[in-house]
């Protein structure tokens, strides 16, 4: 089977209906969440973050930094969701077992079919795990930005809120502009 071309900035993300980890509290572990949840009409953006599989060494790295960053991503009204072809039952699982993991304070999406990573592109041909990319969609539900790493190397959280911050601006950010910076008048 061949791959699928990768979803490219200026796309619509794809729609999905998958199973999320929510909380730890018995009887509220899980939610469905829907790509209706990104498009809506109180103008948030999506950050969508994927990691290869649970229970491995560079993934925890990255979803601690990503929950301990939720406040700054809150405050620029994104949702924050991270992502993998594992199940919900792992990921409710790898929460109990992770200390760094037991408070996340964003749900844990669960692409078990790998439908969702395969509509993106991110699936890799031999293992069938989804890469490290990262998605960020406006709120009309258009990929603005894609970040993709290999497998054995994690992803910059700073980047992602530096990147967010400039598509939010809405103007044109010179190369490594940061917030409260001039941005470029034409």
């Amino acid at each position: 089977m061949e791959a699928r071309r990768m979803i490219s900035v200026g796309e619509r993300f794809p729609e999905f209906k998958k199973t999320a980890v929510v909380s730890l509290e018995k009887g509220k572990e899980f939610f469905d969440l829907t790509s209706e949840n990104l498009v809506n009409d109180d103008n948030r953006w999506t950050v969508m973050f994927w990691w290869p599989k649970d229970f491995t060494f560079v993934c925890p790295t990255e979803i601690a930094e990503f929950n301990k960053s939720f406040e700054e991503f809150k405050d620029r009204d994104t949702h924050l969701i991270g992502a993998s072809t594992d199940s919900e039952f792992v990921h409710l699982a790898w929460r109990k077992d992770h200390e760094d993991l037991r408070d996340l304070k964003f749900p844990m999406l669960a692409d078990t079919s790998k439908s969702l990573a395969e509509d993106l592109g991110i699936l890799e041909a031999n293992e069938k795990v989804a890469y490290r990319a990262t998605f960020i969609i406006d709120p009309l539900g258009i990929v603005r930005w894609i970040s993709v790493n290999d497998l054995s190397v994690g992803r910059n959280v700073k980047e992602v809120i530096r990147v967010l911050d400039a598509l939010q601006t809405d103007e044109l950010c010179p190369c490594n502009w940061e917030k409260g910076e001039a941005t470029l008048e034409v």
